[in-house]
């Protein structure tokens, strides 16, 4: 039976924006809990462009962090997406499907209104979204090419 974090990556969740998918800035995981880094993906959207829900789940937070607009789903599997800065269409509580309007960009990104900022959170950790998303091909590590003269045929 799969970890849930290959269920997760194998039943790929659908993009929170877009088309076109550009992102503005990668996941840079920090070197400690509580070191600095970028705790998820920041997406190009425009203030008003609508925000879907990137997998099945309820939504268990909707309100303001610091002084921005945030919304965060529970999809089961300890897995939490967030979603920064997002005035909500769905109530706390409430049960959404994949692909569903769960909101609309807001004013106050970090990135001066031009972008949506997308967390997720696994057994409490961060982790980058582009692990749900699908379309990476999974790493395959090779080993290094010997070292020194190389053997040749009879010799």
């Amino acid at each position: 039976m799969p970890e849930p974090a290959q269920e997760a990556v194998q039943s790929a969740w659908s993009w929170p924006v877009g088309p076109p998918r550009d992102l503005v800035r990668p996941f840079e995981a920090p070197a400690s809990r509580y070191g600095a880094g970028h705790r998820g993906i920041d997406l190009v959207a425009a203030e008003g462009h609508p925000v879907r829900s990137p997998a099945d789940g309820v939504v268990t937070f909707v309100g303001t962090v610091v002084d921005r607009p945030v919304l965060s789903i529970q999809h089961g599997n300890d897995l939490v997406s967030s979603f920064e800065p997002v005035t909500a269409t769905v109530s706390e509580g409430e049960r959404v499907r994949a692909g569903q309007v769960i909101g609309i960009v807001a004013a106050g990104a970090h990135c001066t209104g031009r972008c949506v900022h997308f967390g997720v959170r696994r057994h409490g950790q961060y982790v980058s979204p582009t692990l749900f998303l699908g379309g990476l091909a999974r790493a395959v590590l090779l080993p290094l090419p010997p070292t020194g003269p190389v053997p040749r045929p009879g010799r």
